[in-house]
């Protein structure tokens, strides 16, 4: 099973960000791709180090067939050229869903290598040594990793870590996971239940550094993924609709800002080009320094 699942459950006239409807919204996002870094493939799931210095994402091709891991450096005149990060896997590798942790000392991704089967995926981890490099890669332990695949590591402010998952056992075919570290090493992992996990498909979800905004990546009922507001209510999470982006065509990999007022996605631009970034702002008011400027 392929890591976004689109070849089972979205329609294709979404993967080919052509309209499977007629008369829907005017998108309110906006474009944001640095030139640099858009290409004729399918751009997503960015993640920023702290100092906005350095920006990691995935790029596939636009049936998510094949994908693999990027980096671009800000330089004096803008986003370097994408290369693969010095831990990239070999080229027969799948990887995808990078995220820096808000402390900037490590980064989770999602990756085949080491594999029997190229559509089981990984967590996998890097930390950054004394020197400011990367550490060599290292495969999270189950029961965080499974026999099934495992998809957009996300580590909170608090140390948790949410991921999806195609593991059995939950109420739909992939669901929302979240794991903890012991103070031992291994880790507890149980399933974020309903709201955030139903008999629906849920990929993704990406949480604000104050815990109290959760953004779901999920598919529930036309037949592609959209992106859905959380916001916490004690200990569970109550729905605040969708973030305000395409009917016609599916969006993944979000990001929210440090302050939670924006959110970064990858979505099909129209119906020529690839899959690019797009910004929505979440609230009125927000902070227009992120994402991180490079190069005035």
């Amino acid at each position: 099973m392929r890591r976004r699942f689109p070849r089972l459950d979205w329609c294709l006239p979404a993967l080919l960000a052509l309209p499977c409807h007629a008369g829907e919204p005017r998108p309110q996002a906006r474009p944001w791709t640095p030139a640099a870094i858009a290409s004729d493939q399918y751009e997503s799931s960015p993640t920023f180090t702290p100092d906005g210095r350095e920006l990691y994402f995935m790029r596939s091709d636009r049936a998510f067939g094949r994908y693999r891991l990027l980096m671009s450096r800000c330089e004096p005149g803008g986003w370097s050229a994408p290369l693969p990060p010095p831990f990239a896997g070999p080229p027969d590798a799948q990887e995808a869903d990078p995220f820096v942790s808000h402390d900037g000392q490590r980064l989770y991704y999602v990756s085949s290598r080491q594999g029997a089967n190229a559509d089981d995926l990984d967590i996998w981890m890097v930390r950054r040594d004394a020197s400011g490099a990367w550490s060599a890669p290292q495969r999270l332990p189950a029961p965080v990793n499974s026999p099934e695949s495992e998809l957009l590591p996300r580590e909170t402010a608090g140390g948790r870590l949410y991921f999806g998952s195609s593991r059995p056992g939950g109420p739909g075919l992939t669901d929302i996971y979240e794991g903890r570290l012991r103070k031992d090493g291994g880790w507890d992992v149980g399933l974020v239940g309903p709201p955030i996990s139903t008999a629906e498909q849920e990929y993704e979800v990406e949480v604000s550094r104050d815990g109290n905004q959760l953004i779901l990546v999920g598919q529930r009922g036309d037949g592609r993924s959209h992106l859905y507001r959380f916001a916490r209510a004690g200990k569970g999470w109550v729905a605040r609709g969708r973030v305000p982006a395409r009917e016609d065509v599916f969006q993944v990999g979000p990001l929210l800002s440090p302050k939670g007022d924006r959110v970064l996605f990858g979505q099909a631009a129209n119906e020529r080009d690839s899959g690019e970034l797009f910004l929505v702002d979440l609230q009125p008011a927000v902070d227009t320094n992120w994402p991180p400027r490079c190069g005035g």
